[in-house]
Formats: structure tokens, sequence, C-alpha cells
């Protein structure tokens, strides 16, 4: 059916002249080569018809072959009862609206259906049916296409499969590197048989972006088989006591384990969707940094295990040359990368050429010290790219959730496939405009950022020495556990005795209550004073515990931090800015319901006011003499823009609040210095930015100029083929219109001629046409480009509400459950570590 659909494509112009032609019947009901035959009457569907006729079919003569000479396509291979117009299934209306209008039009004129949802399961079949003929059509045009560019292709290169689906990343003449991101949604799911009937619907003959499912089940019998061989290997060493850095890491375990437990993610064995229910759990994609769709594993597993985005990392890796580089954003890529390096999932010759780092919305769930390592905005080498295009993704796919978790198998995939394809189409149109658009966003950047580093009149090169002195302070690991655990008991001591304090007033309260002239409710408040005595004693017995447990030096030093007031009110500081930073990635992910904005929105700008108390304290006592020589007051945080935090903001600093900050380095104690840093690296980032754009800019002409070339010089004998290749020339044509004028103020990274292929005439003749284009191009939201609030909504609501949790060391659970009624002034935690508590989110 391929070769005649493409021979009628020709006929009528792309079924621009398809009149519907008179259909000739035989009554002799005999083949012209004695075959035997066999009369079928078809239902013919059209835009404002519909009518029966009876065609004679044979092997030699068959009876789709008949129907598409007919402008009709066929419901059934052999004895269709059903064929659609041709133009009617372009059209593609909804299938189930249209079907049911039909059938409401036809029951009024009198014509009864034999079976209900009769004509809709018909026209269905011949509408899937014929997107599979036009995926397999254009796939073979692509394939002849290919094959010319073959005779004279660099050998190692990007395959033409990456360079088809984005040109901007894998075109041109040279590949140094390509930034790619990685996420699941857990919200695609598939539902299981009710019945537990095994099989599924067949299987459909079109190219996919899917990884094959035999390749997952390869990658996942390795990861298993690595880590059940590094065990062994390992069963031998003792765990160090001291915290450390594992090989080939820039930040110690403490800090990986502290966001490992932050992350669903990050553990494989939580369950995100039950497999009793669902066959098919999620997707995981692979997307490049222009939201282009590389490929897609499908998902079948409970949790997010690392298989998965190892399938699709090697699948990449198949296809590039051995000289590119990755650059990969993943929620939790900090710990990929380290499952790599420590089960050896990968040789170095591959692990050496990825970078990786998070997406620039999950950052903030992350340990400060890896932020400053894997954060896009501090790492170099990924510009702005923000490592989000996986969630813009999942937005556009959400309409098809509930149709897909009642479809079959090979269906859901084909939906899927078909989708992303008219996608990545869209992406290709865009280009112009995506560029345009992040030109544009990068200089204002950039001469903001440029324009505000002139006027703090700092050396450069002296804030690149800061910022890695910063890096080297903060990624350092923390002291030994056993110094830690002394520090946290102390802490929790002080906690527990201000807890008492505040029962014991409590309980007065509620006695004198009693006592009262008028009392509202005295079962009540019995009931209110019993559970406070209950509280107290709880509290009491605990802090007996804790302090029986003391050593005498333990004791010595908690007897000086009951008589230090600069050192406890310090103590206090610190716990309540580590108690805000807890709560405010955890209010990022709640944004999306009113219910949480405001339980939680008074409780953070409570903390803050209580926090800022304390700094006026610190300060004063500094002024006073109260404080070591060196004390450094602590930034008070201002209650606007509280909510809207950037990872460069006070809030992450801790200046003043510990021990290694009394005599602190100008990165962290001079203003001036820590903005210059900041606007230092937002400037490196948009040069990054600036120079990837370049190179994007002279690709996509480059590009442009190749497929022009094959399009317009590469000859063949077939009058069919000729014709698609000038159709598909006249589309190169009206994207290159918009190209070239939507960069034309983009410098290239290199020389470039001036011409782009098209002669400026057929420019001009598609002139006239580009205006019209474009507006509908830029009143519409593309694929890619969806606004911020949009965006935000789409990766709370799809993504982070499923994968962010907070840890909480399950030591100290038991005992921390009595300082829930702390008072505002006081809130407990260690000096060195932060106590989180656990959330499911």
């Amino acid at each position: 059916m391929i070769v005649p659909y493409l021979s009628y494509l020709q006929e009528t112009v792309s079924l621009c002249h398809a009149n519907m032609p008179a259909i000739h019947h035989r009554t002799d009901g005999e083949c012209e080569t004695g075959c035997r035959t066999r009369n079928i009457k078809v239902a013919c569907v059209f835009f404002d018809a519909f009518e029966e006729i009876t065609i004679i079919a044979c092997p030699c003569s068959p009876a789709p072959l008949q129907l598409l000479h007919c402008r009709l396509f066929p419901c059934a291979p052999l004895a269709p009862s059903l064929a659609v117009d041709l133009q009617l299934l372009e059209f593609s209306p909804n299938q189930t609206a249209w079907c049911d209008a039909l059938e409401t039009f036809l029951d009024g004129m009198k014509y009864k259906l034999r079976l209900k949802n009769n004509l809709q399961h018909r026209f269905s079949n011949a509408f899937h049916w014929y997107q599979v003929l036009t995926v397999l059509a254009q796939n073979h045009i692509a394939t002849l296409v290919v094959g010319s560019r073959k005779d004279g292709a660099c050998v190692d290169q990007p395959s033409d499969y990456l360079r088809s689906w984005c040109p901007l990343c894998f075109g041109g003449n040279d590949w140094p590197d390509v930034i790619v991101c990685i996420d699941a949604c857990f919200t695609q799911k598939r539902s299981a048989n009710p019945h537990g009937a095994a099989g599924s619907d067949p299987p459909n003959p079109t190219p996919s972006f899917f990884v094959p499912t035999d390749n997952v089940k390869e990658m996942e019998d390795f990861v298993e088989r690595c880590r059940r061989d590094r065990r062994q290997a390992r069963t031998s060493r003792a765990e160090p006591d001291e915290d450390g850095y594992e090989e080939g890491m820039r930040i110690p375990v403490s800090v990986l384990n502290g966001c490992g437990d932050s992350f669903i993610a990050a553990n494989e064995k939580w369950e995100k969707a039950s497999t009793h229910f669902f066959t098919d759990t999620g997707l995981m994609a692979l997307v490049c940094r222009h939201d282009c769709v590389l490929w897609i594993a499908n998902l079948t597993s409970a949790g997010e295990k690392q298989h998965y985005a190892l399938a699709l990392l090697d699948r990449l890796f198949k296809y590039i040359p051995t000289q590119m580089t990755i650059g990969l954003l993943y929620d939790i890529g900090c710990q990929l990368e380290r499952s790599c390096r420590k089960w050896n999932f990968m040789d170095n010759s591959i692990l050496s050429r990825i970078a990786f780092a998070v997406a620039v919305f999950h950052a903030y769930g992350h340990q400060w010290a890896c932020q400053i390592v894997y954060h896009p905005r501090k790492r170099e080498g990924f510009g702005l790219s923000d490592g989000e295009g996986c969630e813009r993704l999942w937005s556009f796919l959400k309409p098809l959730i509930p149709s897909l978790r009642v479809s079959g198998f090979n269906q859901r995939l084909f939906v899927l496939d078909t989708q992303i394809r008219h996608l990545d189409s869209k992406s290709l149109q865009g280009f112009g405009h995506w560029l345009h658009r992040h030109w544009i966003h990068c200089q204002s950047k950039k001469n903001d950022a440029l324009d505000h580093l002139h006027a703090l009149e700092l050396d450069e090169n002296a804030l690149h020495v800061e910022w890695k002195a910063q890096v080297d302070h903060q990624t350092r690991p923390t002291p030994r556990q056993s110094r830690n655990k002394a520090a946290e008991v102390i802490t929790i001591i002080l906690a527990l005795e201000k807890t008492l304090q505040t029962q014991e007033a409590s309980i007065h309260e509620l006695k004198m209550q009693l006592h009262g002239v008028r009392v509202p409710n005295i079962g009540e408040v019995s009931l209110q004073l019993a559970d406070a005595r209950s509280r107290y004693k709880n509290t009491s017995d605990t802090l007996q515990r804790r302090q029986a447990a003391l050593g005498t030096e333990d004791k010595v030093n908690l007897e000086k931090m009951k008589k230090d007031t600069y050192l406890t009110v310090r103590l206090n500081a610190h716990a309540i800015k580590t108690r805000i930073r807890d709560r405010l990635p955890e209010r990022k992910l709640h944004a999306n319901t009113e219910h949480s904005i405001k339980r939680q929105e008074p409780g953070i700008l409570k903390l803050i006011t209580t926090y800022n108390g304390l700094c006026s304290q610190l300060q004063s006592l500094i002024q006073q003499r109260r404080a070591p020589p060196s004390a450094f007051p602590p930034h008070i945080i201002p209650r606007d823009g509280i909510f809207q935090l950037d990872v460069d903001d006070d809030i992450w600093q801790d200046v003043g609040l510990d021990d290694d900050t009394l005599n602190p380095p100008a990165w962290l104690s001079d203003d001036m210095v820590r903005n210059g840093i900041r606007l230092q690296l937002e400037g490196d980032r948009c040069n990054e930015e600036e120079a990837r754009l370049m190179r994007e800019r002279a690709v996509i002409q480059e590009w442009m100029l190749a497929e022009w070339d094959i399009s317009n010089y590469f000859t063949v004998a077939d009058p069919v083929m000729s014709f698609h290749l000038r159709s598909r020339a006249d589309e190169l044509v009206d994207i290159c219109v918009i190209w070239k004028k939507k960069v034309q103020n983009i410098p290239c990274a290199w020389p470039m001629i001036a011409s782009w292929g098209p002669s400026d005439k057929a420019l001009d003749d598609d002139e006239s046409l580009e205006g019209d284009r474009e507006g509908d191009c830029e009143s519409d939201l593309g694929y890619g480009e969806i606004e911020d609030e949009e965006l935000m909504d789409a990766i709370e609501e799809i993504a982070l509400v499923d994968e962010y949790r907070y840890g909480q060391d399950a030591e100290f659970m038991d005992d921390l459950d009595d300082l829930n009624d702390i008072a505002d002034d006081f809130m407990p935690s260690s000096p060195i570590m932060s106590l989180h508590k656990r959330c499911n989110i």
C-alpha cells in the first residue's frame, strides 16, 4: 500500500485535486487473469455524503487498492464493510463525537445500524491504519533521503535518526557536546486487564521512540549483576566512621545520603504505582535541551529504577560519535553518578564523557553542598539550560492519560509515538523562534549581570578564586560522627529543658482556668490538663534519661552552654534557620493547593519573625561585647519575596551561626564579594549560553544547506519519488523563510556563506505567506515554550508531588516527639546537622 499511496498523492497533488471518480461495477464477476472474485458491499463515508457501493475484489485487484484509487481507505484489509474519504481522515475529527453525530443523523434519515457503536469501531480501524500508512510512507521517503546522504557523509557523526529529530543538537559538521535531560512520569499508566487475560493487541509496523523491551530487560539484568558482584567484593570491608568522598565524587558521603533521603526517585523500592492494578506504570523520557524527544522507556516497575535511565543513556551513546560528550540533567543526577561509579555501571571511557547535573526546579530539594556542585547555574558547561524539558513533555501528553489508561499495550505505544512525532515536527518548525527568544533572554540577563558587576568594581579573577574557596570549604566532609552525636544530645537536652518550662506554664494556665469563676467547658479543660500533665511526664522522663547518659565532658559542655547567652541564642537562631530551609521546599511542592498555602505560609512567616528577633539579639550581644571578639552577626531574612527564593539567596548561608564563621572569609562575610560571585557565575553561564546559541545558529544553516542539496539536486528516475522530493523542498522553503528571518541578528560561531540553500526568488515568493504563519505561531504557545505559570503548575502537578519527601533519622524520632510544644523563640536542632520531619508528599 505504500507505493500506491505515494503514487496517488502524486496524481492528486497531495489530495488537492482528488475528486471522487466514478466507480465502474463489473457485472460478470470474472477477473481478466482468471482469479477467484467476490462481491463486497462497502459503505463509503464522505464529508457531505454517505453512500453504499459494490466492488469486485480478487487477489490481483484487492479491495484496499480499488478503494484507494477512489480516494477511500478501508477499515479492513480483505473484506472491508466501511471505507472513509482520505480527506476526512486527514482532517482527523474527534472520532467518538463525529461517529455519534453521524449515527444520530442516519437515524433521523431512517437508516438503522445493525450493532451499537458499529460505525465508531470501523471508523477507528480505518483511521488507525491510515495513520500507520502515512507514517510508513514518510519513513519510506526519509530512507531514500538518508541513503543519498550516506554517499558523501562523514562516518564518525551522530546518527541520521538523531540528526532528523534535532538538527540544533546533532546537525552541522561539528559535534563537541550536547545537553539532554531525563525524567520519569508515573501518571501515564496502563491498567491491568481486570479479567487477568494474557496477550496484547496486534503490534504496529511503524518506527518507535520506545526503547525495545528486550534492551531494557538486558540493562536490568546487567545492573543486578553488577550490584551483586560488587556487594560480594565489599562484604569484608568495614564502613568508615569518618565522613569522606567516594571514588570520583566531589561531594561527601553525608551530603549524598542526605540527597538520597530527600527524594523518592532515589529510592528504587518506593512504590509510585501499584503493579497489581497497572501493567505499565509510567514513562521515562530522554529529551534534548530543545525539548525534542529522543527516546522513551516504558516503565513496568513500581519504583523509578535506575536501569531505565541507564538503558536510555546506553541507547544515546550508541548513536553518537566517540568524541562527543553529554551534559545530563536529572532530578537525582548526583545519585545516578554515585551509582555509576560505585557499581561500575559504565566504563570510564563512557563515564568520563558525561557531566551530571540536577534540574533547576528540583535543585532546591538537594543539600546545599550538592547544589553548588550539581546546580546547572553553578556548574560549567550548562549555560541557561534548565533540564525541565521532560516536564513540558508530560504537560502536553496529559490529555492522553484517561484514554491510554484502558488501551492495549501496542495501541498505547502507537498513540504516544504519534503524539511525540507531531510535537517534534512542531519543534522543527519553531527552531527559529526558539533561538530568537533564547538569544534575547540571554543578552538581557548577561547585560544586567555585567552592569551590576561593573558597579561593584571587583576583579573577576579574585571572584573566581573566592568561588573556588567557597566550593572547597562547603563540600568538605563533616567531622567525626561521635562529635556530632554529642552535640546533638546536648542540643536535645537544652530543647527538652525549654519544653518542660513551656509545658509547666501551660499546666499552670489550665489550673487557673479550672479555678476560675466562669469555665465554658469543664470537661474539655480537664482533658486538656490531663493531656498536658501526661506530656510533661514524658518529657521529664526523656530529659532524665538523656542527662543520665551524658559523660563528664558532655556535662561540662552542657553547663557552659546554659551560661553562655550568646552561644544559646546563636544555637537557637541556627535551629530556626534550618527549620525554615526545610519547610520552604516543602511549601514550594504544595503550592498548587490553596489549603496548603493557607496552612503553611503563616507558620513559615512566624518562624522568620522569630529568627529575625534572635538575629537582633545576637547583634546586640556583639555590640555589648558579650560575644567572642571575632563574632559576626547573621543576616536577617526579609519577609518579602521569601517564597520566590533563588539558589543564591542569603538563607542558604549560615553567616555567623557556626564556629567556622567566627573568622569568616570574604565569600561568606563580605556582601559585595558574595553578590559579585553570584553575578560572575550568572555572567559565565550567559557567556556559555551565548556561545552555544551562536553555534546552533551556524548549525541550523548548515543543516538547511545539506537538506536543500538533497531535496533539490538528488535526482531519481521515478516520477513519484521526484514529486515527493519536490514537496519536501517546498516544506524546507517554508521553514527556511521563518528561520532566516528569526536568526538574522544572531552571529554565527564560525564564518558562513550568505545562502541558506533556496534561491532568493523562492524565498521571496514564499515571503507573502510567512507573515500569516508567523502570526499563528506566535499567537499560540508551541511545544517547548510554556508560560512560566503553566510550567510551574505542570511540574508541581505531574512530577514533584509524587517525587519529593523528607527523611528522618529514626534514632531521634521517639525523643523528638516531645519537642512539638517548644516555644516559638526556641527551636531545637543540632548545631551540626539538621533533623527533618518525615513528610510524604
